[in-house]
């Protein structure tokens, strides 16, 4: 398998936590996003959306991280980054789409790019777009684990599920740019509990071969 991607986008880290939970040895090809190679003619053969991750299997090219992650799930269906019942199933994708749907999208790089340009916003505005948002999204995610009393160390049990594939980098992006996180005690635990695995430490960002 090859994984085309940027160190510091958090639809890639999620792909190489899924990767690394599976146990798939994957070749990195990188993808410099600040450079704009994802609008070279090559990338954009690859995904015309210019957009990363994206993962080459034996011939098969899928784009879009969640879809890679079902796939790999499928492929590779031990362990498991879903639960056993329709309904623990449909809540933890429900937690997954929130963050790669609702959130992610408004926070991402060609968003705040279109800002600086179009609108000349200041760092400050910047960052304020962006803090909006994560807290918009955090608040209603740790109010969503609270009513839903998870005993388990991670947002569903005790084993990684898509869920906390996709809290890690969301949480990441967090710090990264200040957020303040004391209103989201579990969100903080179970980010805290996962980064202790090898699988999501070993995706971090700031272990990547290109990180800069």
């Amino acid at each position: 398998m090859i994984l085309h991607g940027y160190f510091r986008s958090s639809a890639a880290y999620r792909v190489r936590i899924a990767l690394n939970l599976k146990g798939v040895d994957y070749e990195q090809k990188f993808v410099h996003l600040r450079n704009n190679d994802q609008n070279l003619e090559q990338f954009r053969n690859l995904n015309p959306q210019g957009l990363v991750p994206v993962l080459e299997d034996s011939g098969t090219v899928i784009s879009q991280s969640m879809a890679i992650i079902e796939y790999l799930n499928e492929v590779h269906p031990t362990p498991s980054l879903l639960p056993g019942s329709l309904e623990e199933r449909a809540y933890v994708r429900s937690i997954s789409m929130a963050i790669a749907c609702d959130v992610h999208p408004l926070n991402n790089l060609r968003v705040l790019r279109y800002l600086d340009y179009n609108f000349e916003l200041s760092q400050c505005q910047r960052n304020e777009w962006y803090q909006h948002w994560i807290k918009v999204e955090l608040t209603a995610l740790e109010a969503k684990l609270t009513a839903y009393g998870n005993n388990g160390c991670f947002c569903f049990g005790d084993s990684p599920t898509v869920a906390d594939v996709c809290l890690v980098p969301q949480m990441s992006n967090a710090r990264r740019f200040n957020c303040d996180l004391e209103d989201y005690p579990n969100l903080v635990q179970i980010d805290s509990s996962l980064r202790q695995l090898e699988a999501f430490e070993k995706a971090a960002p700031e272990n990547q071969p290109d990180a800069e």
